[in-house]
């Protein structure tokens, strides 16, 4: 937790573009007002009105940023600096709101309109989604940006790998520029002319999502940027139901993708003090699908998210509008219904243990299994996503794919191109057998000493992605020596290897053909090993020829890296902690996540025993027994847990924001705020049960459990607050 946010209570927040509406008034802690229009004011002032702190949300990438592009901001059209494809498309995000080129003169009318939301008062500026496509490169903005970056004139990007991975370059140190610019420059105005702080915060997916998608953006590169204060890891059922390959079969692994998207965003602030809010959405931007598809995995992506204890702040919801007054298919698909009155009541709870997490440690028990694994990934994976089409060869599709529409959709080529086989080949066998594996943000092993403590083994691959600097494999080196183990992948057949970078420069002392030439000489090693283990120092190497993306195609492949691992963890000589597990769980204080894996050798499910609250059901029913099948998600309230906190609130759970409790021998009384038109839960641990129970002026009704001693009331929610008292 950062100094700065000791002195604030912001665990918890929500962006929207429409004014107040009581329906989906959250009770978070703050709002982030959505877009930089004309009735900014009126907005902000009805949101700071319900009690929130005001934060401002705008599309760094994109908007409804017309003005600029006709003219009407300096006189000058702008439509040059949309990005193109190479067929001469814009690329848009709606009508006449294209994915716009950074350049200098668009990050100057940002400023114009992000100078007003600090006029009106906004703490904080989120910058969102800093987004190049790799099917971009082809405007007039763009080609100049090359002559003055590169010095030369401009290639086309699908020419070659070359010309792709530095026209990606490019992209990455575009947006950078604009984001630098844009923070160092608002901070100074806001404290020039107000003499306050704002702080500047950056939503962006995953560098796994855009990779995978085919986004290039600066992901790694911001944890140097001095005006970042933090990031929103921007990861949801839209993107992490995103197919994948595992043992050669083709399909949505919501949860596994949403635990590595989940776990690499982590890194961008692991160890920096800077601030991480993990985002959730109960639906996504595609509105085709039903409530209970949306259900289930939203179940995922939040139980994928609590698994990484490092992040205890979150954003419980985008364009809450859209979840508690929208509406979408039906299961039969024949009309459209709006979110049912008890899906309601979870979702309500859920935000609110979510604003609890951050007041309990990760509980380390004996049944823990095998941790400091990691597999690193480099911010060049986003470089070698975009087209090469060699002289002669026929143009294939332009894919630009965000989630809005099924992957159904898309053609078989299109898939194929969206395929991701390199980097899931080498993650998911170890995921899917129990394993919490680590992504880990390559190019930060130069930026912090010490990144590496606390793995053990290191999977590194660069048939998908290249090390931007020779020294990260001095540190590896050093890692190795020290007694890491680390299992090199590779076929040595990536295209990429051959782009212009610092390994194989022609005026260089020493040129390589590949950069694990490199690696391995920096190991002590030969250029090019043969196949098998290797000691360096304290620790090994084991070097597979293998292809990582080949491995995602069979049982064997999976197979492989599962024996690599356990091999390394012998070589330590720690064989007895090589240990597969059929879910991955974790204790939070009282909350006990756990999600069961599927497609497993012995797939089955996992029972636990005990006294829990089903966070996941309406009711928050007690239950000694909580079994969960393959593939399904869990969060519970252990009633048995106890610590100095829990002992001294009445209060267990509730799907509504507690103030102003007060409990004495006869009497509990507390002030409940939520959403209106919701049905509120609330589980209080009572000495027995109550003789009445009243909400605001009238009766509330409540179910007693003689079992677990405590009480369940249910009653209607206020967003400024229902007084409620128990009668003892």
């Amino acid at each position: 937790m950062s100094k700065e946010l000791q002195g604030r209570s912001e665990w918890t927040g929500f962006q929207e573009s429409r004014p107040y509406g009581p329906k989906y008034d959250l009770r978070t802690d703050f709002v982030m007002v959505y877009g930089i229009s004309n009735d900014l004011p009126e907005r902000i002032e009805g949101w700071r009105k319900a009690g929130y702190t005001i934060h401002l949300m705008t599309g760094v990438s994109w908007g409804e940023y017309q003005d600029y592009l006709y003219g009407r901001f300096d006189g000058r059209e702008h439509w040059d600096e949309a990005q193109m494809d190479r067929s001469g498309n814009h690329l848009l995000h709606g009508k006449d709101v294209p994915y716009m080129v950074p350049t200098i003169a668009f990050a100057e009318y940002l400023a114009s309109h992000i100078k007003r939301a600090i006029d009106f008062g906004a703490e904080a500026i989120h910058l969102e989604e800093p987004e190049f496509w790799a099917a971009s490169g082809y405007s007039e903005a763009f080609k100049r940006e090359w002559l003055n970056y590169y010095g030369e004139d401009w290639i086309p990007p699908h020419s070659s790998p070359d010309a792709q991975y530095r026209a990606s370059k490019l992209k990455a140190a575009m947006y950078y520029r604009a984001l630098d610019r844009l923070c160092s420059q608002m901070k100074e105005y806001s404290l020039v002319t107000y003499g306050r702080t704002v702080r500047f915060y950056v939503p962006t997916h995953s560098l796994i999502n855009y990779t995978q998608w085919r986004i290039i953006s600066p992901e790694a590169l911001l944890v140097s940027m001095p005006g970042c204060d933090g990031f929103i890891a921007q990861i949801w059922t839209g993107t992490a139901r995103t197919p994948n390959v595992y043992k050669g079969l083709r399909r949505e692994r919501t949860f596994e993708t949403a635990y590595l998207e989940y776990g690499i965003m982590q890194e961008l602030t692991r160890g920096t003090g800077r601030e991480m809010w993990f985002l959730h959405d109960p639906i996504e931007d595609n509105p085709r699908y039903s409530w209970s598809d949306y259900r289930k995995n939203y179940r995922s992506t939040v139980v994928a998210s609590l698994l990484h204890p490092e992040v205890k702040q979150y954003e419980v919801c985008p364009w809450p509008r859209r979840v508690f007054e929208g509406s979408y298919p039906t299961e039969d698909g024949k009309g459209k219904e709006m979110i049912p009155g008890d899906y309601a009541t979870v979702l309500l709870t859920v935000m609110n243990v979510l604003r609890d997490m951050h007041n309990h440690e990760e509980v380390v028990g004996e049944d823990d299994y095998t941790s400091g694994i990691g597999l690193c990934l480099s911010n060049s994976a986003m470089y070698q996503r975009g087209d090469v089409v060699s002289e002669g060869e026929q143009e294939g599709e332009v894919v630009k794919y965000d989630g809005t529409t099924t992957t159904e959709a898309l053609s078989d080529e299109q898939k194929e191109l969206l395929d991701w086989s390199a980097f899931y080949g080498l993650a998911l066998p170890l995921v899917k057998s129990g394993i919490p594996l680590r992504p880990v943000q390559l190019d930060n092993i130069l930026t912090f000493p010490g990144y590496l403590d606390g793995y053990r083994v290191l999977l590194l691959s660069y048939e998908f992605m290249k090390p931007e600097h020779p020294g990260i494999h001095q540190a590896i080196g050093q890692w190795v020596r020290e007694g890491g183990i680390l299992i090199y992948v590779g076929d040595g057949m990536d295209p990429y290897h051959s782009v212009r970078e610092w390994w194989n420069r022609e005026n260089s002392r020493r040129s390589y053909a590949r950069p694990e030439e490199h690696l391995f000489e920096a190991l002590g090693l030969n250029r090019n090993p043969e196949e098998g283990e290797y000691q360096v120092g304290s620790g090994a190497v084991l070097f597979f020829k293998e292809s990582p993306a080949v491995l995602s195609r069979t049982d064997a492949g999976a197979g492989l890296v599962k024996r690599a691992v356990r091999r390394s963890l012998e070589i330590r000589g720690e064989s007895v902690e090589y240990k597969e597990s059929a879910s991955l769980h974790i204790r939070r204080g009282p909350y006990v996540i756990t999600h069961v894996l599927d497609e497993t050798d012995a797939e089955g499910s996992v029972t636990l025993q005990g006294l829990f609250v089903d966070l996941f059901e309406p009711s928050l029913p007690v239950m000694h027994s909580v079994e969960i099948k393959a593939g399904e998600d869990s969060l519970l309230f252990d009633l048995n847990y106890s610590n100095k906190a829990q002992e001294e609130s009445s209060i267990l759970v509730s799907s509504s924001r507690i103030r102003d409790e007060v409990m004495n021998a006869n009497q509990i009384s507390f002030v409940s705020e939520s959403p209106s038109d919701i049905t509120v839960s609330t589980r209080l641990r009572v000495p027995g049960e109550p003789r009445s129970v009243t909400a605001g002026s009238s009766t509330a009704s409540f179910e007693y459990d003689v079992d677990s001693g405590t009480v369940l009331i249910r009653y209607p929610g206020v967003p400024e607050g229902i007084a409620v008292n128990v009668e003892l």
